[in-house]
């Protein structure tokens, strides 16, 4: 029996090699592989041609430029067309529209592919299905732009709030907050907390921080120094959370204030730099201010408030705000470099320094000396502990104490003998050399001379002193201010002199 035969149309069956562009194409597509620069790349290959990516301004955005007639690119951005084919001296050009989004507005682009010889059905269909391609690739590639300039944003706006705080702007700072964290700073008081990690891997701690405090928290990245991360809450959970966060991780570190109002964040803020240094000698890597005896929690309340009134009262006929702004940059100035300082507030370093030459001109003193330095630093912080600022009027008498009173104490002194004490058990005499490298401004070259020994032994021996009294020495703040009073307690140095006439 014959067989029977179909004369009619017959489909063609593809076959593997005809398809397998198609398979590559879509790899492009899966996850860790959608680059634009590897389709435009693969597409070249695939044709044999020169691939170009335009934008409708005519910027490159990948690929080899590729000469194109203006009043066609014209047409196919402006959407008369949406592809094109030409001949051009030899040279085939196939035009594609792309959409594509920028940070504005959609527009469209143009999808150009050149070569020597004419497009083929398989080659015209490769473009063509290429294309879509290319517009979910810029489409993820904005959307991904947008993400990290929302990230960026957001991060610029946390640091104007922390700023707006440092300077006790407390007002601004809620307004700032209440547009993305409504509530958060709906609150009188909050504590301060200072992560410190990696610079490298910061931004995954930072969405740690976040991800642990619940999002009601303000968690920023330091400006000045780029291990910190600093954290404002508002709730008394936060410690716990960010406790757990650090948990003996190696390499990060945690301190944290005493609860303060917000108008006190930048005390709060160095009380949790201070707390730091101390957790780079705790075993669990954290701690909390109020964990250390600090030397003016030994004096007399009553008379430091007014002793501290009395040395800055050069400053109380300045207006309130920029009393306010003196205060928070020499504080923050004293604890830090003017350049870190001033990257905390958001203002120039010359800025920081001049404040800071107005209060030193104002109490007629010189903060080159490490004594005037702890001193107006114990001062300062004093006022800004109040509940409200003491103030004397120009005609008001001086108070009776003075700094060696507020010294004097049976509980300071026993403070700063053990302090002290810590150190004599080296035999190299740490104390010593800490004594003349304090006396010298904090300059190792002009303690060296003094004590006839090399700068470098004079540094060796002051990091050698910081971990035996679980302060930060070499980094000017708290921890040194706090070593130089124990000096001035015990009669290791002189009774600096302020307003000197």
């Amino acid at each position: 029996m014959a067989g029977l035969v179909d004369k009619g149309p017959r489909t063609r069956i593809p076959r593997a090699a005809d398809t397998a562009w198609a398979e590559e194409l879509l790899d492009h597509l899966r996850p860790g592989a959608r680059e634009l620069r590897r389709v435009v790349d693969w597409l070249a290959r695939a044709v044999d041609g020169a691939v170009c990516v335009r934008d409708d301004t005519g910027a490159v955005l990948e690929g080899a430029p590729v000469p194109l007639a203006d009043t066609l690119v014209t047409d196919v951005v402006t959407g008369r067309i949406s592809s094109a084919a030409v001949e051009d001296d030899g040279r085939y050009v196939r035009l594609v529209a792309v959409r594509h989004y920028g940070p504005f507005q959609a527009s469209t682009g143009v999808l150009a592919v050149a070569r020597a010889a004419p497009f083929d059905r398989r080659a015209a269909e490769i473009v063509t299905r290429t294309a879509p391609v290319v517009e979910l690739l810029l489409r993820e590639g904005e959307l991904t732009a947008a993400g990290q300039r929302l990230r960026r944003a957001t991060a610029d706006l946390r640091l104007a709030i922390l700023q707006l705080l440092m300077v006790e702007d407390t007002i601004a700072a809620r307004r700032v907050a209440a547009g993305l964290w409504p509530g958060l700073l709906d609150t009188d008081t909050a504590s301060v907390y200072v992560v410190e990690g990696a610079a490298e891997k910061r931004d995954r701690l930072i969405d740690e921080c976040i991800e642990a405090t619940g999002g009601r928290a303000l968690v920023v990245r330091c400006p000045a120094m780029d291990r910190h991360i600093i954290v404002v809450s508002p709730t008394a959970a936060a410690g716990e959370r960010l406790r757990s966060l650090v948990d003996s991780r190696p390499g990060i570190y945690l301190g944290g204030s005493v609860r303060q109002s917000l108008a006190r964040t930048s005390l709060a803020y160095g009380q949790a730099i201070s707390a730091l240094a101390v957790a780079h000698f705790r075993p669990d890597q954290t701690a909390v201010y109020a964990e250390r005896t600090h030397p003016q929690t030994l004096m007399d309340l009553t008379a430091l408030r007014a002793w501290s009134a009395d040395v800055l009262r050069p400053l109380d006929t300045l207006p309130h705000h920029t009393r306010a702004e003196l205060f928070a940059t020499t504080r923050l100035g004293l604890e830090y470099t003017a350049v870190n300082a001033a990257k905390v507030l958001g203002v120039s370093r010359n800025t920081v320094r001049a404040r800071m030459d107005r209060v030193e001109a104002l109490l007629r003193t010189d903060f080159s000396d490490l004594a005037v330095r702890a001193t107006v630093h114990l001062a300062l912080n004093t006022q800004a502990g109040c509940a409200a600022p003491v103030t004397h009027g120009p005609a008001a008498e001086p108070p009776a104490v003075r700094l060696g009173g507020l010294l004097a104490g049976t509980a300071i002194r026993a403070w700063a003998h053990d302090l002290l004490g810590r150190l004599v058990h080296d035999g190299r005499d740490l104390r010593g050399t800490l004594r003349a490298w304090i006396a010298a401004g904090g300059n190792a070259e002009r303690a060296a001379q003094d004590l006839g020994v090399h700068a470098q032994t004079v540094r060796e021996h002051v990091r050698s002193a910081e971990p035996v009294l679980e302060r930060q020495l070499l980094a000017a703040g708290s921890d040194l201010y706090e070593v130089v009073l124990a000096h001035l307690v015990v009669g290791d140095l002189t009774e600096p002199v302020l307003r000197r006439m």
